[in-house]
This record gives C-alpha cells, structure tokens and sequence, in this order.
C-alpha cells in the first residue's frame, strides 16, 4: 500500500512511497487539510544520500506504532531538499534560530499557515545522546498544541518575522576595496590546518570555492603562500580515502581532521567543483597528480552519474548491502584474491595502506600513506614498474568491485547542479584538448535546453521524461554560466544566446531592491518569506552565481545593465567576505573579476578554420580567470559586441587582445598572440 508519494520523481520521496505514514508531497493540498482539520504540520526534509535520513526513516517512519500517531495527530509533509531548496532554506534558517544548528533529516513542526515553532535534525526511536525520542516529541508537541496553541503560534510568529528580514545588498562603498580580498586571505591563513590542509577539524569539508580564490590570489599577485595553502589542500584531500583512489570520484566530506573516513555518499555538485579546482592548480603547477585527480574525477562523472540522455545525476547513496560504506573497503585477503601476483599485491597494499584490522569497521578505506616514489624505493622497483603495478591492480580490482551491490543512484536531474557540471566540462575539454569532454558537454547543454524547459519556462528538475518545479535563481544562473563556458570552448552563438537568455529572466524576474537577487522568481508561489541566499557553502549561492554571469557578460559586451547590478552587489558583501571567507568565497572570486584588469580576446573568423583552434589555444589553455573570449566570422548574429566592428586581417583568422574593449594590434600569429598575452600579464603583475 502507498501513500500520497508514489506519483513524485523524486528517488527521496519514492523511498517513503511505501511508509505507513500519510506523507503528501509539498503543496496546498496538504497546507489546506492541515487548516481544515486544525492539526499542525509535520516536515520532514532531506535527501536521496543522506544516511541519517536512512537511519531516520527505517527507525521511526518504517515503524506503524509511530506511523499511527503521526497521521493521527499532525498533517506530514515529505520534502526533497534538492527538488526544493526554497523550501529547505528557509525551514533550515529557522531550525539554526531554534537549535543553534541544522543539518538533514531536518524535522520542523509548523503551524496550518507554515510558520515553524519547533524543529531539530535527527531524532532517535529511543532517547539517546541527551536527544528526546521521535515518539516523545511527537506526543509533547500534540499536547503542546492542545495546551498551550497561543505560545506555539507566538514563537511561530516571531520566527517567520525573522525569516521575512532579507539580506540587505545596498552596497557600503562606492568603489571596491581590496582590502577585503587581504583581510581574507589573512583570515584564512590563521586558521589553516597546516598538519592536514584544509580549514577546521572534524568532520572536515572540501572547499572547492575557497581554493579557487587561493589560486586566483596568486595569480593577481605572485603570492606563494596562497599557492601552498591551496596545493598542500588539495594533495592531502587526493591521498586521503575521501578521494576514491580506485574509481575517482569525491566523497562528500570527511568525518575526521585528515581526510581519511569519509562520508561516503557522492554528489554531483561536489565533483563538478572539485574537478574544476584540480585543473586549474594543473594549469598553474604543471604538477601531474592534478591532472591526474581531474581527469580521474571527470571519467567518474562520466562513467557513473551520466544518463543515457546526456543529463547528470544527483548523487550516489553512502550505504549498499545496509552498511554505510560497504561498496569501497577491503580487507588484505581479498586483495590477494584478485591480484593473484603476490609482488603486485604487496606493493598496492602497501601503497594503500591495507591492513589486517583495517581503519573502518574491520575492513580498509583506500589512502594513499606513501607516495609511488616511496613505495618502488622499499620494494626496489623501477618508478615504471611501479606505476604499472598500480595501474594494473587498480584495474583489476575495480573489476571486482563493480560486480558488488552498488550504492543506490539518485537519477533526477538537477539544472543547477548540471550547470556548474557544464561549466566543468567544457573547461577542461578546451584546457586538456579533449574531444571527448566536448563532446558530453555540448550533449549536456543540447538535453537541459530541450528537456528543462516546460511552456517556456525553465524548470528545476527532471526524471523518467518529466520536468518538474520551477527554476530558482542558481539555476539560471549556472545554466548561464554553463552556456557561457560551452560558447567560449566550441564558439557556437547558439550556447551564447541561450545564457544572455538567462541573464535576462535574473535580471527581470529575481532582483531584489533591496540589492542582489531573491532565490524565486517573483511569481512563485507564495511561502511565509522569499528566500534570499548569500553563502557558497558547499555550491556558491544564487547571487554568486549571477553575479558571475552578469560580470562575464558585461565584459563580453560592455552593456552595464549587467555588470552594474552584479557590481553593486559584490560592494556590499566586502566587509562579510573578508571576514568569513570560506563562508562567501564565490563573492571574493567576483570582487577579483570585478577589480580586474579584466582581458577580452577577440578571434574573427570561422570556428571552423583550424588557424581559429590554434589561435584560441593560445589562452585556452592558460590559467587566466579573468579572460573572456568571443569568437565567429564578421556579422554573425546573435554574437557578443566584442566581435562588433572588427575584421579579419589579410583574409584571416585574426586575434584583437583587449582591456575594456581598448585592443592591441590584431594579428594572425599565435606567437604574436601569446607575446602580447605575455607582455600584458607582466605590465599588469600578473606573471
């Protein structure tokens, strides 16, 4: 028998399709019963990885005694956070107001007109850990309603006021200061854990957006010690078993200080970032292992979260065989099984430090204590012997592994999410020269634009045929950005058209005048507050994100309709950026565009013409973070201003280097390119 969920797509709320629970989906169905009967509402959020949703659910949801008293005494509402994060932001804003933290499951008690008056994360069957049972709290907050109404509607009351207090955007300054960006950089090095890398203890988060703003202050001033702090980071997260050393691919975060347990749940925003990152230190460093890490992260992607349509998935599950982990530990005699060679078998488990207690429940995560140097000088192997063991061994038993229960997949596809994958790969086929990574990422704009769209209107999700929810402003705005990063590897004016497309919903549907951007479109529907996101923690925020793209379009076009607002913005998130930087790291990414010197490359003539490839290669595969490049033939349509006025040289493909559409001498040459490139960066510091 299922309930009110079995016609939803999203893989969460099916899960519950089959709980004893009367769950309805987010909707006025449930909020109008919820007043026609007098009960209070029940809200349960979380999402299809989440492992203490899991536990949640099997203690407590799964149980009919519980089940019975919830559908008698509340109306119980099942949310998706990834489906509708408009929904979990504001809910979780007031669970952190309540509890002083948050986190999924995330369980809210509200009143019939959405006000929430109770709230906290997991709640065990039994009380445990100073944390009352699911039974009891359901029971008190019954009688509570019963009671003592006028108190709960009072806290009720005061929260959703809080909630209605949008972040103010008007900026404090009239020009930006970059002081922000040092105040933060300083900020960040006092709290550096120079043992492990990364910032805090336990559980210790990759922060993709806080390296990139680390490498991008080396690049604006030569600082090394940015530099080490985002390298030692990165290398410690890629040897650590948070990284998957046998089928790439990241973990979501680290249950302890050094990167070696992992929460083992994969999400899709977290490796289309991190991948990002990786190529960008390769970019800098020349250093292999980086590489090494992106194209490894990016082959995960797209062997295992890809669907046969084009589009990403949302995540891999923690838990196969109802263990959390299970899928990705070993033991050492199960290794020795698969590598029947006992010399190849030693030297991997010894390169992965596998053991016989193991560092998990008996069993081993896959590190890396010793570095393939290290290891051919204990076992006196040549530096090719050893990488070829490795390789071979890494293959074999990824083999094995693949014939075991694999973690459940989460299949929907989320916009944003596949923005910001989009962004990803389209960077890295343009920075490696992969026809292959082009390829997906032009397959992977082709299906958001033809499946993403209902009556004209973007959507948030999509699973099994169906688009669902409308979009919100990171969607937009990292589909734009997408787009963009697509136009400026393959120079196709459609991608290009299609994110000023999206610039334009932000900047007539989302503003707030108040300053930045709300999350919803101005006629979503209605909530308690309209929600307004500013952190770029774990994804950079929906302002970050327009923002990004506003910037990025003013400089392809000069048009301050767009870099006006975006500017504004980033004026006033100096003095919070500066101080919680790995909080707004996106905002200090923006203050360094929008500072500049911000370069423009011109190409002219067709994208077709080989002569075009070479002369783009020229920046391509540099690190320059704030370059734009706008390519076609003389009057094509629907082309960035850049191109405007501009003409090919001696009937060929001609390269115009500008700042503020101010250019250089065009040329023909790539030699000539990368020498006014090169005096250009070295005039402004930047080299």
């Amino acid at each position: 028998m299922t309930n009110r969920l079995d016609n939803e797509t999203s893989p969460y709320l099916l899960q519950h399709a089959e709980n004893p629970v009367d769950w309805y989906p987010w909707g006025e169905q449930a909020l109008t019963l919820a007043h026609e009967t007098d009960k209070p509402i029940f809200l349960s959020v979380g999402y299809a990885a989440c492992h203490w949703c899991h536990v949640m659910a099997h203690e407590s949801f799964e149980d009919p005694e519980i089940a019975a008293i919830m559908n008698e005494l509340y109306i119980n509402i099942k949310v998706d956070r990834e489906e509708r994060p408009d929904v979990d932001s504001l809910y979780m804003e007031a669970v952190v107001a309540m509890t002083g933290q948050g986190g999924w499951p995330m369980s809210v008690f509200l009143t019939p007109e959405g006000n929430p008056f109770y709230g906290g994360t997991y709640f065990p069957p039994i009380p445990r850990y100073n944390i009352p049972s699911f039974r009891e709290v359901l029971l008190h907050i019954a009688r509570m309603w019963r009671e003592n109404r006028n108190n709960l509607i009072e806290t009720g009351s005061r929260l959703t006021q809080h909630l209605v207090k949008t972040v103010s955007l008007q900026p404090d300054q009239d020009t930006l200061d970059p002081a922000s960006m040092d105040q933060a950089a300083e900020n960040l090095l006092r709290s550096f854990d120079w043992n492990n890398g990364g910032w805090g203890g336990a559980p210790k988060f990759p922060q993709a957006t806080t390296i990139d703003f680390l490498l991008r202050r080396h690049f604006r001033l030569g600082d090394r010690l940015a530099l080490d702090l985002a390298t030692r980071t990165l290398k410690h997260m890629a040897a650590g078993g948070m990284y998957d050393q046998l089928g790439g691919g990241f973990h979501r975060y680290a249950v302890d200080a050094n990167w070696l347990v992992p929460h083992f749940e994969k999400m899709l925003y977290d490796n289309a970032l991190l991948a990002r990152i990786y190529l960008h230190a390769w970019q800098i460093t020349g250093e292999e292992i980086f590489r090494k890490v992106t194209e490894e992260t990016v082959g995960f992607l797209l062997r295992e979260m890809r669907s046969a349509e084009g589009g990403f998935y949302s995540s891999l599950d923690a838990d196969s065989e109802g263990e959390e982990g299970r899928y990705y530990v070993w033991t050492p005699d199960e290794i020795r099984e698969v590598l029947l060679d006992s010399t190849i078998a030693e030297v991997f488990i010894t390169a992965y430090g596998v053991s016989d207690g193991g560092n998990f429940e008996g069993r081993t995560i896959l590190f890396r204590p010793m570095d393939d140097e290290a290891i051919a000088q204990q076992f006196q192997l040549s530096p090719e012997e050893t990488t070829r063991h490795l390789s071979e061994a890494r293959a074999l038993l990824n083999a094995r592994r693949e014939a075991r229960i694999r973690p459940a997949t989460d299949d929907k596809v989320l916009t944003a999410w596949n923005g910001l994958t989009l962004i990803t790969l389209a960077e890295a086929a343009r920075a490696l020269d992969r026809e292959d990574y082009l390829s997906a990422a032009q397959s992977l704009a082709s299906f958001l634009l033809d499946n993403l769209f209902l009556d004209g209107r973007l959507t948030r999700s999509w699973r099994v045929g169906r688009a669902r929810y409308d979009a919100y402003l990171e969607d937009h705005a990292a589909l734009g950005l997408g787009l963009l990063s697509l136009y400026q590897t393959d120079f196709n004016p459609k991608w290009y058209q299609a994110a000023v497309e999206r610039a334009e919903e932000i900047l007539a549907h989302f503003v707030d005048p108040e300053g930045g951007f709300f999350d919803t479109r101005d006629d979503h529907e209605p909530l308690i507050a309209r929600p307004k996101s500013i952190h770029d923690n774990p994804t950079p925020s929906g302002n970050t994100l327009a923002c990004t793209l506003l910037l990025e379009l003013g400089a392809l076009t000069g048009k301050e309709k767009y870099s006006i607002p975006a500017e504004s913005a980033i004026r006033a998130m100096g003095h919070r950026a500066a101080a919680s930087p790995t909080a707004f790291a996106g905002w200090l990414l923006n203050m360094d565009f929008s500072l500049g010197p911000t370069l423009q490359l011109a190409l002219l003539g067709p994208p077709s013409d080989k002569r075009m490839d070479e002369l783009a290669r020229v920046a391509s595969q540099q690190y320059l973070p704030r370059l734009v490049v706008a390519a076609g033939e003389p009057g094509t349509p629907y082309a960035p201003s850049l191109l405007e006025g501009r003409a090919m040289v001696n009937g060929l493909p001609t390269a115009y280097l500008c700042q503020g559409f101010t250019c250089k001498l065009p040329t023909n040459s790539p030699q000539e390119l990368n020498d006014q490139l090169e005096e250009t960066l070295k005039r402004e510091h930047l080299r």
